[in-house]
């Protein structure tokens, strides 16, 4: 379903400062699987995300969504067909526009019709349904706008303009961390229904190793650009926190050091 290929991305290549943040990265997803991806700052998570969103093409390999290469596609048409939502509840949303509006923005994108923020009545009862089913309470604030949210608020309408149409490739950038832990859970509540009810082939950065191994169906952890340990099945059942932390000590020589990931 998904194919990244000999993925090479350099930074600041020929100068002091020059970081490889892809270093021959390969990964392939099937049609329904939902991957946790971990690892330090650095390791080249959101580097992916970019790099399969178009954010900037590859210095070398190939990227391919449902068996089409799109390696050098624009960014904007891959939007068609991957939906990200950010760490930053302020991204993937226009604060002065309506839930409504957004919605509708979101939903038209999809189509062959023009962008639109005007909603058909068939456009708002589906709205209204799908916001209902988050328990939020957001079905019944259509017209607010949506820099009046808060943060959690927010992130559930980014999700829902992310899924209003099913992508083919849903990519969670961190999407809970900046959230408190009470909307944290409810947020990720929201996401793992909505990824089980659509089927949504499914990539999520974290950096809660708990939650790597608890949700979805395999993990990932990345440094230096590569993957370092991929997890699935009875592996991925059967190992704990610590063992993740072992595994990573016995691949890489060395202790596991970020102050952001956490343990719990």
């Amino acid at each position: 379903m998904l194919d990244v290929k000999h993925a090479v991305k350099v930074f600041e290549k020929g100068t002091a400062i020059e970081h490889t943040a892809l270093d021959h990265l390969d990964l392939h997803l099937d049609s329904g699987e939902f991957v946790t991806i971990l690892g330090s700052n650095g390791a080249g998570k959101s580097t992916l995300f970019n790099a399969i969103c178009g954010t900037f093409l590859l210095d070398s390999g190939k990227i391919l969504l449902d068996g089409k290469d799109i390696t050098y596609l624009k960014e904007h048409k891959r939007a068609v067909t991957i939906g990200r939502v950010f760490q930053d509840p302020m991204k993937g949303t226009a604060p002065n526009m309506t839930i409504e509006e957004n919605l509708s923005l979101a939903h038209s994108r999809t189509t062959a019709k023009p962008l639109s923020f005007a909603p058909s009545r068939k456009q708002v009862a589906l709205f209204r349904d799908r916001l209902a089913e988050f328990g939020m309470g957001l079905e019944d604030r259509m017209k607010t706008k949506v820099g009046l949210l808060s943060g959690g608020q927010r992130q559930a309408v980014t999700l829902l303009m992310c899924t209003i149409v099913p992508p083919k490739l849903l990519l969670l950038d961190e999407h809970t961390a900046a959230l408190d832990p009470a909307t944290a859970e409810k947020v990720m509540e929201i996401t793992r229904t909505t990824v089980a009810q659509y089927r949504l082939t499914t990539m999520m950065i974290t950096h809660n190793m708990s939650q790597a191994l608890s949700v979805g169906s395999r993990t990932i952890m990345m440094d230096e650009g590569k993957i370092l340990l991929d997890l699935k099945g009875q592996e991925r059942e059967h190992t704990t926190v610590d063992d993740l932390l072992n595994l990573y000590s016995l691949s890489k020589h060395k202790a596991f050091d970020n102050d952001r990931m956490l343990l719990q």
